[in-house]
């Protein structure tokens, strides 16, 4: 059996859009759908000591940097690995062991997850529980700050993604300001889309990954940071893998990772990065997903299905439309009968309202999230669903 026909007889049988080839269009907060040219960039196989290569990881570091307007007292840290392990290194590498504590501001699951890493490494954390769908003021956070004079650290999610819902943050950079505080900032499903100053606004450090709103594909995350932490945090990090220094430390030295850098994914992001230049960069991107969500919610709205958000909480990113009450609906079918038609959806992740979510970021247009309402319409028939009141949890 050849390759091509191997890969054929794995490959899912259904009904799609045109465009996407034989897979279903991911509307998902990442993986996302990627463009011909990234997926083509994957074809070069490239040795990770190649001067190319090297090239690559070089121009990789320097454009982020730029697109987050650090200035020159700020590094790029490439680490193998889905945006958790850049979490997770970052917390390990820069957050304090005794005596000082960091503050996880909390309103999902990604915020509870760098809660529960710290709470594993033994690091002292306190957190602002604002539940599953509620953005923290800057008021709250300045409070919870000035009760305890042993918080150094601020550590919260840009976009929730668990309802999709954007924190205050440039809001919060500012009440904070002139606090001897570290700000930690996860910006995995936010960067490249909505605007970030970390120079600016103050901003320590920030996580963000290959596979979200500058539509390359999984297999790395990056840490910007400030290069005076860097130096400060030698032989912090409680993992020799995920210790941000010797990463820095030896890219800077030789180019080079220390392990096996995913060179696909990297030379793919490469390509993601020239595209996104090429059509407008960020105010372009930001403007295309805004769209997306303009033409889902109103479409889904029509149907009779609640939004979790309000317009003004919601981001472009991802949307949370509450389950219909209707005793017919089933997510899984709903999830099969949807993918079948060529279009990959997400189940919720709040734990107060059942729900489910659509991503509206990756090489989507509106002409894509049209084809994907009236694939709703048909499956809502078929399923025979007609009360879109939301079913109480």
């Amino acid at each position: 059996m050849t390759a091509t026909s191997l890969a054929a007889s794995f490959a899912p049988t259904f009904n799609g859009p045109e465009g996407q080839e034989d897979m279903p269009y991911l509307l998902t907060p990442g993986p996302l759908t990627t463009s011909r040219g990234v997926k083509l960039a994957m074809l070069a196989d490239y040795g990770s000591r190649d001067i190319e290569f090297r090239e690559i990881v070089k121009g990789i570091r320097s454009s982020l940097l730029d697109l987050a307007n650090c200035g020159p007292n700020y590094e790029c840290v490439i680490m193998q690995g889905s945006g958790t392990f850049a979490v997770e290194a970052a917390l390990g590498s820069f957050c304090p062991s005794k005596r000082y504590k960091t503050l996880v501001v909390c309103n999902g699951a990604y915020g509870e997850r760098a809660a529960k890493i710290l709470n594993r490494l033994g690091r002292p954390v306190v957190t602002l529980d604002k539940g599953d769908s509620e953005a923290p003021s800057p008021e709250e956070i300045v409070s919870v700050l000035s009760s305890d004079r042993t918080i150094s650290h601020l550590w919260f999610v840009h976009c929730e993604t668990t309802s999709g819902i954007i924190n205050p943050i440039q809001a919060i950079c500012k009440a904070v300001q002139g606090r001897a505080l570290t700000i930690m900032v996860d910006a995995m499903s936010s960067f490249g889309a909505i605007p970030i100053d970390m120079s600016g606004w103050n901003i320590d450090v920030m996580v963000s990954s290959s596979n979200k709103c500058l539509e390359g594909v999984p297999g790395f995350s990056y840490v910007l940071v400030r290069r005076q932490l860097l130096e400060e945090s030698e032989g912090v990090c409680h993992s020799t893998v995920l210790d941000l220094c010797e990463q820095w430390r030896v890219l800077e030295r030789t180019g080079q990772f220390r392990y096996t850098p995913p060179t696909h994914a990297i030379v793919a992001f490469q390509k993601a990065l020239e595209e996104y230049t090429h059509a407008g960069g960020l105010s372009a991107r930001g403007a295309r997903y805004k769209r997306n969500a303009e033409v889902l919610v109103t479409g889904m709205r029509e149907m009779g299905i609640q939004t979790l958000l309000s317009d003004d909480e919601a981001g472009p990113i991802i949307q949370t439309f509450l389950t219909p009450r209707d005793p017919h609906f089933h997510f899984e079918t709903f999830y099969e009968m949807l993918r079948q038609r060529g279009y990959a959806i997400y189940p919720g992740k709040l734990t107060k309202r059942p729900s489910f979510r659509i991503g509206t970021i990756g090489q989507l247009d509106e002409t894509v999230i049209r084809g994907a309402l009236l694939a709703i319409r048909e499956v809502f028939r078929e399923m025979g669903v007609s009360d879109m009141r939301p079913l109480e949890s």
